[in-house]
């Protein structure tokens, strides 16, 4: 993500008052749990007082706001974003890097993924390449594209219908808490514009949701049911650290394991 592009029109005074709004915060909460005073915080609300890099972060902090987001208020506030490529050592790219790596690897034969925040393919096992071409995946970069456009992915997955009101309402949530990330945002309304996404999501079950939401997939005669567990770098200030997202898929059942074990070990 390019945070320069993203930058929003507003001014830092506007901009802080609504996060502390919609992170339904008064100002005294805020100041309190930022370690500021209510007057400084009063102050920066209306451009009486100027922030500093510590106050910002202090702030954001607070509110528990999204790396991304905070580098936003440092743009508009006339600082540089602290999320930069330069800023990474060698020693942390690598470390980061071979954990990503150790994560995916070690869950073969099962799929893993790593994404970034609005779910773009940034590395895969190679128990995901293989299952991804089983399913006819045609090489869309982005995960929730793919799973709900038409094409054979979609076609191989039971209760689309269901599944899109699940995996849209929580990529709405994310979006929710990054208004200023524009590609999400257009990705947001693409994916409500995939032909079937709107009649979809407007459907009403009267079946209780189920406590885990699984992905069931047919290929040929067989059912393979998969449930996910995602894993994120634990304490970032870097959105590029922050936003990836370590995506492992496990067998729901008896014979999804052993159709893994049969037909995609087999192929490692």
């Amino acid at each position: 993500m390019n945070y320069q592009t993203s930058h929003t029109s507003q001014a830092f005074p506007e901009l802080l008052k609504n996060w502390r709004k919609k992170s339904r915060f008064s100002q005294l909460d805020l100041a309190l749990e930022a370690g500021l005073s209510q007057r400084h915080v009063s102050f920066l609300e209306t451009g009486r007082s100027k922030p500093s890099r510590y106050s910002i972060q202090q702030l954001g902090q607070a509110m528990n706001l999204p790396a991304s987001e905070v580098d936003i208020l440092m743009l508009t506030a006339g600082f540089a974003a602290r999320t930069s490529n330069r800023n990474w050592s060698e020693a942390t790219r690598t470390a980061v890097n071979a954990s990503i790596n150790h994560i995916l690897e070690s869950h073969n034969p099962y799929p893993a993924v790593a994404v970034d925040r609005i779910w773009n393919l940034q590395k895969a096992n190679s128990a995901a390449g293989v299952f991804f071409q089983m399913l006819g995946h045609d090489g869309d970069p982005n995960m929730l594209r793919a799973l709900l456009k038409p094409g054979k992915v979609r076609k191989s997955l039971n209760n689309w219908d269901g599944k899109v009101q699940s995996l849209m309402r929580l990529f709405e949530l994310e979006v929710a808490r990054r208004p200023n990330d524009h590609e999400a945002f257009e990705l947001l309304q693409e994916l409500n514009n995939l032909p079937g996404a709107s009649e979809a999501r407007n459907l009403t079950t009267k079946e209780d949701s189920p406590p885990l939401l699984t992905m069931q997939f047919k290929l040929g005669q067989d059912d393979i049911t998969l449930f996910s567990m995602i894993t994120t770098v634990g304490l970032s200030n870097d959105a590029t650290i922050e936003d990836i997202r370590m995506e492992t898929f496990f067998p729901a059942d008896e014979s999804t394991e052993q159709w893994f074990q049969q037909n995609i070990a087999l192929h490692l």
